[in-house]
Formats: structure tokens, C-alpha cells, sequence
């Protein structure tokens, strides 16, 4: 598959980026650092138009959405480097306009001609009119839209409208079909739609705080849902004008008690092992097969492929030590559907449990209300035997959970990040969860290990 897009005339300037930005890379990387997003930076600082004038691979995928778009990134890159295909991406650094620049300059030449066929990019959904208008992918998955951190995203809507906006009229998507926000971005682009079908805890009413698609878009009534399976992801109708959730050209019925999936496409079906048991990464993995099956990689393929493949640690992470479980689950900062989701899979996992909160937010002046969107209800359950929350904002934490009818005697608060594994009970305990946010995968491994040294010391 060749690419469609047209490349912009190179420039001295674009040279001399290219030459000063590879080494700025190479520069960053003897002294041990990441190098994923200053060269880029340093390239558009000297040629504005760099983007418009590198080289794109010829087969080009983006992936954006408020949630996932990591791991769909993550697992497409595994996926097709398992094929033996090299791809241009930019999983170890940013996905804003400066981070997807630094990805093209890696892995071009100084000439500026792509080193690889194939490129998988992760955009930041406010990135899109930076990114979508000079490399115009083949293709880009859309995970979902909901509400993220209300200073820099405030409605999902109105991210849905810059998506649509910058999104380049021959670019396919693929999109969430359980989802009538996202679902309904670029109308006039090309589509394929993936969905789950209904499961056995949907209800027919929602039960989280928000859900932010309860009125038609077309005629203004009110939505009927046929069923919600969290905040606004299910299937619904308009009983006015006839408006409803798009029909999926890929459904995939779910099995969790047999760990598969059976995913139909245009009337054929076939089985797949899931690689998660968590919704959210049931709907990533459905999305990946959508994509790659509309590329032409064959169902085998893809059981071979995910076979091999897991969530990557920094999103999920799982130990055994002395009979407690020790798990490092991410739980999106400032996005209360992402740690509602995680709050609900952690409360109905078996067994008395334990949690550390790293959700704090190192800027201090972020704006707060995403706690009150976000269904900590969730955590009032006998199971949760205690909730250990350090940082900054510990005592906004604590008001919220007392709020969610937690009791006081449950919440300790009052120490750094740091000390906090010295707070856990470690008795009777089944499982101990750490909940990071996206930018502390670092600090919440080094929690984890110091977890398991209490728990062979108590043991002991």
C-alpha cells in the first residue's frame, strides 16, 4: 500500500535541521537520556515546515482517543515487529507535535528519506492540527472521547471538533462503535466500525456520575440507551428522529471465564485469546484486530501475534509474593472515566485488598473537579481494607473518598510517596494495588519492590 500524501519541497533549512537535530539525538543518548522529544523540538525551531518535508513511511498509521491510544500503539508496533516489519513510532516519547518530529528524524536519513515502510504514531488529540495536515496517515484509530483534564481538553466534543477538523479527507478510520462521541469524528471520511457485544453486567441505565452523550446530536431529544456499559459506551437510539450507534463492521463477543473473544467480520467469525481481562483493554485489542485485518494481516497471524504479547508493565504489572498479589495498575490522572474504570475492575476483583494512591499532581494548581466526575463510589466496598494516599494532595483525596462514604479509619494520609509502602497493614491482605498516573511508572515499580520486601520480611 502506497501513501497518498504529497511531500512539501526540502529547503537548506530542512537540512540543516535534519543535521543538528541527529546530532542533538545522538548527543542526548551518550549522556543516557531519552532523546524523544528535545531534537525534535530543535528540528521545528530551525524549519517550521520540517514535518511538511521529512519523509513519511509509505504505510502510516495513527492512533489518538482520550484513552488507549498507548496501548493500541504499543501492541500494533509489537504486533507488526513480530512480522519482522520495522517501524518509524515514538512509544518511548511524546506523542504531541515535537515528539511525532523527533520519531521522523530518528528514523530518516539525512537526506530525509524514511528508513522504514511502515510508521505507527500516537497523537495527542489537541496535537491533531499540528500533526494530521503534513504527514496524512493511511489510516487512524480512534479509541474513544471522553472527558480528560478539563484545563487543556475542556468537552470531548469539542475535541471530537478538532479531530474532524485537521483529519485528512483520505485517511480511513477506525473507530468505536460503543462510543457516540468518537464515533461520529470526520463524517465524511472513509470508516470501519468495531464494537463489543452486549455483556452479561451492562445495564440499561448508567450508574456512573457522567455520561457525556445523552441527547441526539442530529435532532436534540433525548437518547434511549439500549444498553450502557460505562458512562456513555453502549448502544443507543434516538426515538425521534432515528439516529443510533453505528452497526459495527467488526463485533466481538466476549468470554472472560474462557480468556477469548470471538470477533465476527461481515459475517465470519473468528477466535482470538484476550491478553487482558480489563474492559478497557478488551476494547484496545479489538480495535488492533480491526486495523490489522483492514490491512490485510490473516486471523493466524494475529493468534500468533497476541500469543506472544501482554500490556505493557508501565500500564499494568503483576507479582505473587508470600500469597498477596502486588499489582501496578495506571490510573489516568484528571480523566474520571479512566480511573472509574479502574476503580470498578480492582473493586470486583476477589479478595480483601489494599490501595496505594499515587494521584497526585506534581503542578499543584490543576484544576481539581475531575475527582468529582469520577465515580470513587466504586471503592466503598468491605473488601477495600484500606487506602494509603500520599503527596500534595492527599487531603483533597481523603475529602473525596469520605465523600464516596469511605470510612475516615480507612484513609491514611500524611507521608511522602516514599514512605508510603510503610503505611500497609500486609495482614490478611489478598492484594495490594499501586494506582500511578501516566508520569510516575518509575516511582510506582520502585513502590512495588519495596512492597514485596515488606511482605518477605513480615513473612519472615
Amino acid at each position: 500500500m502506497q501513501g497518498g500524501a504529497a511531500m512539501a519541497k526540502r529547503t537548506a533549512r530542512f537540512y540543516a535541521a535534519m543535521l543538528i537535530g541527529k546530532l542533538a539525538y545522538t548527543t542526548q543518548r551518550l549522556f543516557g537520556m531519552n532523546a524523544t522529544f528535545f531534537p525534535g523540538k530543535l528540528a521545528l525551531q530551525i524549519c517550521p515546515d520540517f514535518m511538511g518535508q521529512v519523509g513519511r513511511p509509505k504505510n502510516l498509521i495513527g492512533v489518538t482517543g482520550t484513552n488507549g491510544k498507548t496501548t493500541v500503539s504499543n501492541l500494533l508496533v509489537d504486533l507488526l515487529e513480530a512480522e519482522g516489519i520495522k517501524t518509524t513510532n515514538n512509544r518511548k516519547g511524546s506523542n504531541t507535535k515535537a515528539g511525532v518530529a523527533c520519531a521522523f528524524l530518528v528514523n530518516a536519513t539525512l537526506g530525509g528519506k524514511s528508513k522504514t515502510e511502515w510508521g505507527v504514531i500516537e497523537v495527542d488529540e489537541r496535537s491533531s492540527m499540528h500533526i494530521y495536515p503534513f504527514i496524512k496517515p493511511d489510516y487512524v484509530v480512534c479509541t474513544n472521547l471522553f472527558r480528560d483534564s478539563i484545563i487543556r481538553n475542556a468537552h470531548a466534543e469539542y475535541i471530537a471538533g478538532i479531530i474532524s477538523a485537521y483529519m485528512q479527507p483520505e485517511t480511513k478510520l477506525i473507530l468505536n462503535a460503543d462510543d457516540l462521541i468518537s464515533s461520529g469524528v470526520a463524517p465524511d471520511n472513509p470508516r470501519v466500525y468495531y464494537s463489543i457485544s452486549r455483556l452479561p453486567t451492562d445495564t440499561e441505565t448508567c450508574h456512573n456520575i457522567i455520561n457525556d452523550c445523552q441527547i441526539c446530536p442530529k435532532c436534540a431529544a433525548r437518547l434511549v440507551y439500549d444498553y450502557v456499559r460505562y458512562h456513555q459506551i453502549g448502544k443507543a437510539h434516538c426515538p425521534n428522529c432515528g439516529f443510533a450507534s453505528p452497526v459495527p463492521d467488526y463485533e466481538a463477543k466476549v468470554d472472560f471465564a474462557q480468556h477469548s473473544m470471538v470477533l465476527t467480520e461481515r459475517g465470519e467469525a473468528q477466535t482470538y485469546s484476550l491478553i487482558s481481562d480489563s474492559i478497557f483493554n478488551v476494547y484496545n485489542q479489538v480495535a488492533v484486530t480491526t486495523l490489522l485485518r483492514e490491512m490485510g494481516m490473516s486471523p493466524d497471524e494475529l493468534r500468533d501475534g497476541f500469543s506472544k504479547l501482554h500490556i505493557v508493565d508501565t500500564r499494568y504489572h503483576k507479582t505473587k509474593v508470600n500469597g498477596i498479589e502486588v499489582i501496578d495498575h495506571m490510573a489516568k490522572e484528571h480523566n474520571p472515566v479512566a480511573c472509574s474504570v479502574v476503580f470498578d475492575y480492582l473493586s470486583k476483583e476477589p479478595g480483601t485488598k489494599e490501595i496505594l494512591f499515587l494521584l497526585d499532581d506534581e503542578k499543584i494548581l490543576e484544576n481539581m473537579t475531575w475527582m468529582y466526575d469520577c465515580d470513587y463510589e466504586k471503592l466503598n466496598s468491605p473488601l477495600v481494607e484500606r487506602i494509603v494516599v500520599p503527596g500534595n494532595r492527599a487531603k483533597d483525596q481523603k475529602l473525596r473518598l469520605m465523600m464516596a462514604g469511605i470510612p475516615e479509619e480507612k484513609i491514611v494520609i500524611g507521608m511522602t510517596d516514599e514512605e508510603a509502602p510503610d503505611y500497609l497493614h500486609l495482614e490478611g491482605t489478598d492484594q495490594v494495588f499501586v494506582l500511578h498516573q501516566c508520569y510516575k511508572p518509575d516511582l510506582s515499580h520502585k513502590l512495588h519492590q519495596r512492597i514485596e520486601e515488606l511482605i518477605r520480611k513480615r513473612g519472615a
